[in-house]
């Protein structure tokens, strides 16, 4: 997998459910060009010549380049040997979907943009705004505590461990270091959870390090 090039760096949530995949995939042979997007590197004339709207991950893999985490884990998940981490049943294949779309559209603004930002990075998003803050916890509950209903008895989101959690998982690592944590994370089935994700080998080896 020499021929692969992932651009993005660590601390994006959406780089390390790149890398997540790919540790679940058991690759290691791929190259990583950080770009901070809290320094503006993605915003970079050179790199809006690969993402127009100065986005990462951004992979370039076998001559073609892929934009956007949903076409490339999907993609990758296709591609790479190992244990599939796209449901094989319909109705497992919608629990997943359901999740990813609503961190998509709810979940990462909720979380990231609202509690993780007020404590972490502030400046990146225009200072402490303590009505996004109140609004993040509030709107990243309901993500949380519906992912946990559509989980039901099973281990992972989807029934085995799938693209959702990847997805997920980056995103609440943030949620964790801020004194919000117990706000939003206190839905019914969470905990043990929780637990799972901490202990997957894919998530311990992604973790971001900061200086």
């Amino acid at each position: 997998m020499s021929d692969m090039t992932l651009w993005g760096f660590d601390g994006s949530t959406y780089v390390r459910t790149v890398k997540m995949l790919l540790a679940e995939k058991g690759v290691t042979d791929f190259k990583q060009v950080p770009l901070n997007v809290l320094a503006g590197d993605p915003k970079q004339p050179e790199h809006l010549e690969r993402h127009p709207f100065g986005k990462v991950p951004v992979l370039d893999h076998d001559g073609l380049r892929i934009l956007e985490t949903s076409a490339i884990v999907r993609y990758l998940n296709d591609v790479l040997p190992g244990k599939s981490l796209v449901p094989a049943t319909p109705k497992d294949r919608a629990r997943m979907d359901m999740i990813i779309g609503l961190v998509d559209s709810y979940g990462y603004g909720a979380l990231t943009g609202g509690v993780a930002a007020y404590s972490l990075f502030p400046d990146f998003v225009g200072g402490k705004n303590e009505e996004m803050r109140r609004s993040g916890i509030e709107n990243g509950r309901k993500v949380l505590d519906l992912a946990m209903k559509v989980r039901r008895d099973s281990p992972f989101i989807a029934g085995d461990l799938s693209l959702a959690d990847l997805y997920l998982a980056p995103i609440l690592f943030y949620v964790g270091l801020t004194p919000d944590k117990d706000a939003v994370f206190d839905i019914a089935g969470f905990g043990d959870y929780w637990a799972r994700i901490e202990a997957l080998p894919s998530y311990k080896g992604t973790e971001p390090k900061f200086d």
